[in-house]
């Protein structure tokens, strides 16, 4: 069974896994850096600002 790149869905080359390319491997990571993927969870607050609220 081999696995599909999960940008254009060709079958992933070992150098690259799991994408099938550097160019897929480039625009996934580009979508990283853009915001388009998230971790989902609570947003974390500085206890400096935190002190500087209560003031």
């Amino acid at each position: 069974m081999t696995a599909s790149c999960p940008i254009c869905t060709k079958p992933a080359v070992f150098e690259f896994r799991p994408f099938c390319s550097k160019r897929c491997a480039d625009l996934d990571l580009a979508r990283w850096f853009r915001g388009d993927y998230r971790i989902e969870g609570e947003e974390e607050v500085d206890e400096e600002e935190k002190k500087e609220e209560d003031i």
